[in-house]
């Protein structure tokens, strides 16, 4: 048996599974694609979370779109965040050309052109279904990490939020919040010490300016209501199958920190919401997140170990989170060790730097007898990615060089004219598109400080007239002066009556 048919027969029983599964494409061997031997992925380890990493167009964003396709395609919805805003294409049937035709001849799979159900989503002001989230929903520690505070200033937030729900005043928006850290450090500060303990207005002048930063961001956008429901990303459509939702961050690649704070509130609603699905034949959801190294490069200790920590337990919900970057080693090792599924597509060396990295990644992949790792990530072409997966039983699969199946879709974006067309038919458009402002704290609180105020101008006013009576009114002196003139007056006129008449009688 030559090297390459005994490579073939290892690779094939090393991807044979029993349940359903998608096929990425055609397993190579010396630089050629080998027909029928095909590398996979089975439905019931797609919850196990993965990493898509390459160099710049290398075809990570194809492989996203070949691996969207199929999990739609088994009625599983689909969770894109597409940061460059060049994923769009999958609304629209691909065409099959003379390059897709001889790459799809190599590994011997058929190529169907097709198109697939989108919903286009934004946090920002573009055309599409609006996300927001309330403050409340949060919650105070999450909240805290998203601001990254240390333990004095999230103690701080913990009781705002106490207070809050004491006095059912709901935290909806950026300026609910606002309002009440105003509010204990000025007009409130007295209550506030009385019931939960003194609070340093240093500490909340710092809450308040991470709070202004995060609304420079977008933040103000994003907080609010209608809040976006989870199950608006589980749907199917007629045809059976999952709807792409596809959320465009083209206007928000400067702003980090909206960025993770929408993705990290997300896994963590989709976690408290979703019931345990134990070992599941296939995912609930799966989420890929476009450069991911704008997630972790900007994220604190503490929301990194919050991430690390919900990637760790939303497998058990059944949801599949996949990260999506240059390099390996953008991801954290906590995070990085969660990954089941690797694909990676070619590195470039250009430096002695970048030959070290590639050394490093290709320790990420399990030791082969048929390649040597850190060579061949260099030589790989566009479309070309080393694959490894788990199998049914969760242990990894063969390392396979991959020639990558073409996408069924479009290779390409769509235009101004095909977006509003889809929003036009959108019925999660229409659901979202108002934003609510009911009465919350902001408003609670003014009315109350409104109130308090009239209240206190009262009491000044009916002060100052009584002050007014007393100055109008007589002195203790002057009434005695007065009596005491009268008195005197009276007795001179009686002394003179009696005068008079004594005049009278003695005549």
């Amino acid at each position: 048996m030559t090297a390459t048919a005994e490579f073939s027969k290892y690779t094939n029983e090393g991807y044979q599974f029993k349940g359903e599964s998608i096929t990425l494409g055609g397993a190579m061997f010396n630089g050629e694609a080998l027909p029928d031997t095909f590398v996979k992925v089975p439905l019931k380890t797609l919850n196990r979370h993965g990493l898509i990493a390459g160099a710049t167009g290398t075809g990570k964003t194809k492989t996203i779109q070949v691996l969207s396709e199929q999990l739609s395609s088994f009625g599983i919805p689909v969770l894109m965040m597409d940061i460059k805003g060049d994923f769009s294409g999958i609304a629209k049937a691909g065409e099959e050309k003379p390059f897709i035709t001889e790459r799809h001849a190599k590994i011997n799979l058929p190529y169907q052109p097709d198109s697939f159900p989108v919903e286009l989503l934004s946090l920002s002001q573009q055309n599409g279904v609006r996300l927001r989230a309330t403050v409340s929903e949060f919650g105070p520690v999450l909240f805290s990490r998203i601001l990254d505070l240390n333990d004095t200033q999230a103690g701080v937030v913990a009781v705002i939020f106490k207070y809050c729900d004491d006095k059912k005043m709901p935290l909806l928006d950026l300026k609910d919040i606002k309002k009440v850290i105003n509010y204990i450090t000025e007009e409130g500060k007295e209550e506030i010490q009385e019931h939960y303990g003194k609070i340093s207005t240093s500490t909340t002048g710092i809450i308040l300016r991470k709070i202004i930063e995060l609304e420079q961001q977008g933040g103000d956008i994003f907080f609010g209501e209608k809040s976006f429901e989870i199950d608006d990303l589980m749907r199917i459509d007629e045809n059976g199958k999952g709807y792409v939702n596809i959320l465009r961050l083209t206007d928000i690649q400067d702003k980090p920190k909206l960025f993770s704070t929408f993705m990290l509130s997300l896994l963590a609603e989709i976690y408290q919401q979703m019931p345990e699905k134990g070992d599941a034949d296939q995912p609930e959801l799966v989420i890929f997140i476009d450069e991911a190294h704008l997630i972790f490069n900007e994220a604190s200790d503490a929301l990194l170990d919050q991430i690390e920590t919900i990637i760790k337990l939303i497998r058990s919900k059944g949801i599949g989170v996949y990260f999506i970057t240059q390099n390996p080693m953008d991801v954290p090792a906590s995070v990085l060790a969660q990954l089941g599924l690797k694909i990676q597509h070619a590195l470039r060396a250009f430096t002695a730097k970048d030959r070290q990295a590639i050394k490093q990644t290709a320790e990420n992949y399990p030791v082969s007898d048929y390649y040597k790792t850190d060579e061949v990530l260099t030589s790989l072409g566009i479309g070309e990615a080393f694959v490894t997966a788990l199998n049914e039983k969760g242990i990894p699969t063969p390392l396979a060089a991959t020639m990558m199946r073409a996408p069924m879709s479009r290779m390409d974006v769509l235009t101004d004219v095909e977006i509003a067309e889809i929003n036009a038919k959108s019925k999660l458009v229409k659901k979202y598109a108002e934003a609510i402002d009911r009465e919350s704290a902001y408003e609670m609180l003014t009315q109350k400080i409104e109130a308090a105020n009239q209240q206190a101008e009262a009491e000044a006013e009916a002060e100052t007239k009584q002050e007014e009576r007393k100055s109008n009114e007589p002195s203790t002196t002057e009434v005695i002066g007065k009596s005491v003139t009268k008195v005197v007056t009276s007795a001179t006129f009686i002394r003179g009556v009696f005068g008079i008449l004594n005049k009278l009688f003695r005549k």
